[in-house]
């Protein structure tokens, strides 16, 4: 599990310098990520033998430098960069690799966006660094504040769980949206107009827009499609994103 080809749709590849994660809103009362690594605990994964608490994987922030092939790489799946518990000094080397790694384009999603915004200064944001936050209903909605303060060439929103309506969020200075329902037990439901509500925005102000599933219990049975069509756009990046 410190990198694997992955199944999530918007991207291709998952690389976890660190595991484990604490809870800071509601989108994280189902987390994928704690129920994976309990799990892997189990099997006696040795990355995973202290299960969801939060551990740092010294031999792997240099990892990407040995993939040849260029990919999309979602940076910790199984964990938060900006967690308050990773040391600064280990968040720069793990950017020191994405800087150097520039036939990667690297996807960083946190719920922490504030701690990003306050540490800017101290990373080197090329071009191959996306910065994406969690957005999953408005008592969130302060994470864009944050996130737009960020110098990253591609700014982006990660409405998954989507648990609200987000029909009043200000997508100024934001490049990309993915929406997505709940996924597993007890997932809480999507409404179809939340996920319309943030297409159309989208639409307007041409922001790239993905939708990744309904979710549900048994997400394969909701499928991908709004309105009849899939919807697996993602952001160039141009210049003008700056």
């Amino acid at each position: 599990m410190a990198v694997m080809n992955s199944h999530i749709e918007w991207t291709e590849a998952t690389w976890n310098p660190t595991t484990g994660c604490t809870k800071v809103s509601e989108g994280c009362r189902h987390c994928y990520a704690e129920t994976m690594a309990k799990r892997l605990k189990a099997m006696g994964q040795p990355r995973y033998q202290n299960g969801f608490k939060l551990t740092l994987h010294e031999d792997l922030v240099d990892l990407p430098l040995k993939w040849k092939k260029p990919r999309k790489v979602f940076v910790n799946s199984m964990s938060d960069l900006f967690h308050k518990d990773v040391p600064t000094d280990f968040i720069v080397r793990v950017f020191a690799t994405m800087n150097a790694a520039s036939q990667h384009t690297f996807q960083v999603l946190t719920k922490r966006p504030e701690r990003v915004a306050e540490i800017a200064h101290l990373l080197n944001w090329t071009d191959n660094i996306w910065m994406g936050t969690s957005v999953e209903d408005m008592r969130v909605a302060g994470r864009v504040e944050h996130l737009r303060r960020v110098p990253a060439v591609v700014r982006f929103l990660s409405c998954e769980p989507l648990l609200g309506s987000l029909a009043d969020l200000n997508l100024e200075g934001i490049h990309w949206v993915i929406v997505g329902g709940e996924s597993g037990p007890g997932a809480r439901p999507m409404d179809a107009k939340w996920a319309r509500e943030l297409r159309d925005k989208c639409l307007e102000r041409g922001i790239a827009y993905f939708f990744k599933q309904w979710g549900g219990v048994q997400k394969h049975r909701t499928g991908r499609l709004l309105d009849d069509r899939t919807w697996d756009e993602i952001p160039s990046t141009l210049s003008t994103y700056a």
